[in-house]
């Protein structure tokens, strides 16, 4: 299934087809000039979604926001970020992704510098929730131009630098955020995105060309919006929720049970409408679907067993944020080697073995890292850590290729959707079913370690309090306490808290496990060559 596409650089320009493309004059249109540009305003969103935890304790002590307050500056944004992504991926295909991505950019980078200039916890995390909203534009409008721009023997290519970015930002947001916050302050993190915004939009004005498939929607499906939307809505809060409420609260599967229900009444609406926001059609491809179930299982595997090694650095190994950054390096700097070589591998493979290979590696990797103790050097861990990145680079490009490549170009954009939403949702369920196995081994271990060690008994509710505690690697020593007495609990409290993640990580090599079988039933983008012809490299 291939459809046309139509250039259009302002009023009075003539369409044109692939078939006989007018090669760009100068840097419009330019394919590798257009990935700079988007891959700056992904760079943005990206860097953001890691690099305001370092920033989180600075604006609870300047803004005496209280730690619930303080959760909801990163909750707020996921959850207008994972709502939004395929809306917003189908309002780039409706109204064009160039138009799409200027206004994610500049709304992106104004909510990023009215939250320098809040004076309350509640403006920031107002304006956190229009930072996810324009971010949900931005992403899907960059794969949509990608997609469009390049031909096909160089679009995984394309991928590979723009899955490159995103690992490389995301990865080296707690370095950067720690710099900022300890030598400038917790403004300076969200300040830093307004020149980068500016850079984006004016490389995006200059060079970015609008492509637009003839056979584009034309009608929005406000009630499929309206149910999806809800949907996701319940989903993402039944996962926010699910640690302080627990799996086994009657409120947590409440908005499970909605949320099954809202993607029930929208996949039998999405049967019904003439332009649907989502036509179930495009499951029939088992290639997309199965790329879109393995980016939810990488997601998984990757965000929800990284969530812990974070704790471990800081609160086990009792390094800086910045030093816990450094660490992390051998693992972005597989993720910045290998994409761009994962393209080009890809390519000339097709997606299959890489994927497979990929998550074979991801799973050894989670394994690895199951193994890490309270004494395990920098080399061993460095070692995971690049093992990680290695396996990860061919399954951020694969995966992506395989959904947008194998949806048709008029619905580009919801295809970049799913992708961004499913890493998001991967990455929430992630976080709460590894931190709930978490939560119930460090339960289960501690009571038995705390009095093996011959420690004094908890009553239940200092039991509970300790076990919060030790859930993210923190020792639960009292103030006051002889030195052996502290030493002796923080033994047991790091100790436990590795049995919990050595359990969690177990969890996460067996989901990457299952990915490589789910690998094997992905191929190449069937319609990738749809937006290839317009433009040269």
């Amino acid at each position: 299934m291939t459809s046309q596409t139509v250039e259009s650089t302002g009023p009075g320009d003539k369409a044109s087809a692939p078939s006989d493309p007018a090669p760009p004059e100068g840097l419009r249109g330019h394919p590798w000039f257009t990935l700079i540009t988007v891959a700056v305003g992904v760079m943005m969103v990206a860097l953001d979604g890691t690099i305001v935890a370092i920033a989180n304790p600075a604006i609870q002590k300047d803004l005496h926001a209280s730690f619930a307050d303080v959760q909801w500056i990163t909750n707020g944004y996921f959850l207008a970020l994972a709502v939004s992504l395929i809306t917003a991926g189908k309002l780039g295909d409706r109204f064009g992704h160039r138009q799409t991505f200027l206004v994610g950019v500049t709304g992106f980078a104004a909510a990023s510098g009215a939250i320098g200039l809040s004076h309350s916890i509640a403006m920031v995390v107002t304006f956190r929730v229009f930072q996810g909203l324009f971010g949900a534009l931005l992403m899907p409008a960059a794969l949509g131009l990608l997609r469009a721009t390049f031909p096909a023997e160089k679009l995984n290519m394309a991928i590979g630098i723009w899955g490159m970015v995103i690992g490389a930002s995301t990865a080296g947001g707690p370095i950067l955020g720690g710099v900022l916050v300890e030598h400038v302050n917790w403004q300076s993190v969200f300040f830093i995105n307004v020149p980068v915004g500016a850079l984006a939009l004016i490389l995006g004005l200059v060079i970015l060309l609008d492509h637009r498939a003839e056979n584009a929607p034309r009608s929005f499906d406000i009630p499929g919006i309206v149910l999806l939307s809800g949907a996701m809505f319940c989903l993402v809060w039944a996962l926010i929720k699910a640690p302080s409420w627990g799996w086994g609260d009657g409120r947590t599967w409440a908005f499970i049970a909605a949320s099954v229900l809202g993607f029930a009444l929208f996949a039998f609406w999405e049967t019904k409408v003439k332009e649907p926001l989502i036509p179930l059609g495009l499951f029939r491809s088992v290639p997309l679907s199965a790329g879109v179930v393995l980016m939810v299982l990488m997601a998984i595997a990757f965000m929800g067993g990284l969530f812990f090694v974070t704790f471990y650095l800081q609160n086990v190994h009792g390094m800086s944020p910045i030093d816990a950054g450094l660490h992390l390096l051998p693992l972005t700097g597989m993720m910045i080697v290998g994409s761009p070589l994962a393209g080009a591998l890809i390519t000339k493979l097709g997606p299959r073995v890489p994927l497979a290979g990929g998550m074979l590696v991801t799973a050894v990797a989670m394994y690895g890292m199951s193994t890490l103790e309270t004494d395990t050097g920098s080399a061993t861990m460095s070692l995971w850590f690049a093992l990680l990145g290695l396996g990860l680079a061919p399954v951020m490009v694969g995966a992506t290729e395989v959904i947008v490549g194998n949806a048709p170009m008029e619905l580009s954009g919801v295809a970049g959707g799913l992708q961004q939403a499913a890493m998001q949702i991967g990455g929430s369920l992630g976080t709460a079913v590894l931190g709930a196995v978490m939560a119930s081994k460090v339960d289960n271990d501690l009571a038995g370690n705390w009095k093996d060690a011959g420690l004094p008994p908890l009553t239940a509710a200092q039991t509970d309090q300790a076990s919060e505690a030790v859930q993210v690697g923190v020792a639960p020593v009292p103030k006051g306490v002889p030195e052996a007495v502290a030493a002796k609990i923080t033994s047991v409290a790091h100790d436990t808290f590795i049995s919990g993640m050595s359990l969690a990580s177990l969890v996460a090599a067996g989901v990457a496990a299952v990915a490589v079988l789910v690998a094997l039933l992905t191929k190449r983008g069937q319609n990738a060559e749809a937006g290839a012809g317009v433009g040269h490299i």
